[in-house]
């Protein structure tokens, strides 16, 4: 960014909450930082400016033709007192890959990432320091230009709103139940699975509705066409452990490129873990139940970091997996991530930024 970044500091500031009840995106801090996009002019008027609502026209591309993107990452207070992001320049670079998938201009990487870190100098004091707690960041570009018509929008606002946020699980890393979703799908070949979109997460919804009428926590989502093959669960991507091989489906343009999923890799492959990406079918899932080899199972994403999956639910029955347990790989993984994240594991992989 050539220009620095004005600041408008908020003449109120909010009530922070205590650190024991933070629970995840309920409370949100002081400030945003906000850019614009016209067409002609590019991304311009980059400022850190007080929490508000936004003013729409009621015509504006994001309602009514879905063009937005968002990215969410965290930052955490470490124990030495420094407060650092988890690898934010891959989420700023992710967030401009999503935007060209839905013809939004991406926002330079080093615009956003600066932009991100204006906006957590200036709330430094709502990252909390409380033991599995830190501050989400939820980057996001909307279509705000008033027109009807299917065609890309001229005008685009970029915004960063932060949250400080408790552990994902109130009790600890906990094992959770999945369905196995055998009619409604996430993403097809050629569509938007691949980019972190408004609409993919709208699409989900029905299917997580049900599977937890169900008494399940979330879905395991199969492709589209054969309905055979697995994919992500719930909004993580899947890992499945197999004897002594650990399986995630490969990337595509049905899968979102997790960060998480990537840590997962480099720490598996930096353990001598044999890790593949490669399909994996339901037939190979059920086969493995049957052999006993179906070790250990786990979704990876910013928000849970680490999410064990104690079962998987069809319509003839459950496969249990392992022992129902967290899985010992699962709980390496989870301590190893989070331990770089606040500082008490060394960052041999260069993941966290320094802020402030």
């Amino acid at each position: 960014m050539t220009h620095p970044i004005a600041v408008r500091r908020a003449e109120e500031l909010r009530p922070r909450p205590s650190e024991d009840s933070l629970g995840f995106g309920r409370h949100f801090t002081d400030h945003m930082f906000r850019m614009d996009y016209t067409s002609g002019r590019g991304w311009h008027g980059a400022r850190v400016e007080p929490y508000a609502p936004l003013a729409l026209d009621p015509a504006a591309g994001v309602l009514h033709y879905g063009q937005t993107v968002f990215e969410g990452l965290k930052v955490f207070r470490g124990g030495d007192g420094v407060v650092r992001a988890f690898r934010i320049d891959d989420h700023c670079r992710r967030l401009a890959a999503s935007a060209a998938r839905v013809c939004i201009p991406p926002a330079d990487p080093t615009a956003v990432r600066a932009g991100i870190a204006a906006v957590v100098r200036e709330d430094l004091e709502w990252v909390p320091a409380a033991a599995g707690t830190s501050l989400y960041v939820r980057p996001t570009i909307i279509a705000t230009e008033g027109f009807l018509g299917v065609r890309p929008a001229a005008e685009y606002a970029c915004f960063v709103i932060l949250t400080p946020v408790g552990g994902y699980f109130a009790a600890g890393v906990a094992p959770v139940r999945i369905w196995v979703e055998e009619h409604h799908i996430r993403a097809a070949p050629g569509g938007l699975g691949a980019a972190k979109t408004g609409a993919n997460y709208a699409a989900s919804l029905a299917a997580a509705v049900e599977a937890r009428e169900r008494g399940y926590a979330q879905v395991l989502w199969l492709d589209a066409c054969e309905r055979r093959w697995l994919e992500e669960v719930g909004t993580m991507n899947l890992f499945v452990r197999i004897g002594d091989e650990v399986v995630t489906p490969p990337l595509g343009d049905t899968l979102l490129a997790g960060i998480t999923r990537d840590s997962v890799l480099v720490l598996l492959r930096d353990w001598g873990v044999p890790v593949s990406e490669r399909p994996l079918s339901v037939d190979e899932l059920r086969e493995a139940h049957r052999r006993g080899e179906l070790r250990e199972a786990f979704g990876t994403g910013t928000a849970a970091v680490i999410s064990p999956v104690g079962a998987f639910g069809f319509a003839d029955g459950e496969l249990q997996v392992g022992d129902g347990g967290v899985g010992e790989l699962s709980q390496r993984l989870y301590d190893a991530i989070t331990g770089i994240q606040f500082g008490s594991v060394p960052d041999r992989f260069g993941w966290m930024t320094p802020i402030v």
